[in-house]
């Protein structure tokens, strides 16, 4: 049985759009027995209440921030996926603290509410900006990873499992650069602003990323981070294909901003295991068993990378054309 079905699934941020997407996914493809949605936006929440109104549908409003009220959402709960997060770049370096208190403390609550209530399975979900950081919102998600990697080895006796899935930009995300050239594009703007004609980014889609982590939960031991292997994009390109008869403009690269994004530092090459279709971490420190990660649950088997290995957006293999892209999104 798959780790879905006649479960009570929790989604942290889950009026975001990886959690309407998670959602649909899980209430059209398996059956859990309860579906949780927690989050802070009371509009938000009506607005999805009136899309998923199936009777296994639960609306919870909660802050992760606050860990009496994820205590009691979490209790019953068989598998948490956290979602939640302050994601915007720019706002996080104006705001540090708000994204302090919600992507390292909220982690942390999220931890302590799912080991008071034994929840089986918990994946938090991460950023391609988490690897070496140079933005305060990546430094918090990185932050967020360990938390929940190390949880594994606090765990005692319980039977919790924590795992990250980390992935790059999702396509048509809010926040996401594809609404912003298609609204200028739209409008016949005067000009597409790029930040740096040589600026690359990892791509996937909303459904893409919602399967990956279901998969890595029927994948994980617990203690791993789980990196697909997904295409990169020029931001040029991406800017020709939605509007190719508009000109662009270097406006410069913004506050906390990377010319490309790296899901594997050459400095964790040694944790790497190399799997068909994405990459596993190793965690650095596993006090409590010796698993063997290089097989996941389901018996795939991984081996090492080489010792410079780098996974980066502007050195992948995989790159998306003017008609890849125009189909991505």
């Amino acid at each position: 049985m798959n780790k879905i079905d006649n479960k009570t699934i929790l989604i942290t941020g889950s009026t975001g759009s990886f959690g309407k997407e998670f959602v649909k996914t899980i209430l059209s493809n398996y059956n859990p027995k309860k579906v949780i949605v927690y989050s802070r936006d009371e509009l938000k929440q009506y607005e999805m209440s009136l899309i998923f109104n199936d009777k296994k549908m639960r609306y919870f409003i909660g802050d992760v921030r606050d860990e009496k009220r994820l205590v009691s959402a979490l209790n019953g709960v068989d598998v948490c996926i956290h979602a939640a997060a302050l994601k915007q770049v720019p706002i996080a370096e104006y705001n540090p603290m708000e994204c302090i208190k919600t992507n390292v403390d909220g982690a942390s609550n999220v931890i302590n509410a799912c080991l008071q209530n034994e929840v089986s399975d918990i994946i938090a979900l991460s950023t391609d900006k988490a690897a070496n950081p140079i933005n305060l919102y990546g430094a918090t998600k990185l932050c967020s990873d360990k938390l929940f990697i190390s949880a594994n080895n606090i765990k005692g006796s319980k039977k919790s499992r924590f795992s990250v899935v980390r992935y790059g930009n999702v396509a048509g995300s809010r926040g996401s650069v594809i609404p912003f050239f298609k609204q200028l594009a739209q409008n016949n703007a005067d000009f597409i602003p790029i930040t740096h004609k040589d600026m690359t980014r990892f791509f996937i889609t909303l459904n893409q990323g919602v399967n990956f982590v279901l998969d890595s939960l029927e994948r994980m031991h617990g203690g791993e981070i789980f990196i697909p292997k997904i295409p990169s994009i020029k931001i040029t390109n991406l800017a020709k294909a939605i509007a190719p008869n508009i000109p662009h403009k270097i406006v410069g690269i913004r506050p906390g901003e990377k010319l490309n994004e790296v899901m594997i530092p050459k400095d964790d090459a040694h944790l790497c295991l190399e799997f068909d279709s994405f990459y596993i971490l190793k965690p650095t420190i596993n006090f409590n068993s010796q698993i063997d990660y290089s097989k996941t649950m389901l018996g795939e088997i991984g081996k090492s990378v080489e010792e410079n290995f780098e996974y980066s957006s502007d050195k992948n293999t995989k790159w998306l054309d003017g008609k890849e892209i125009l189909d991505l999104i």
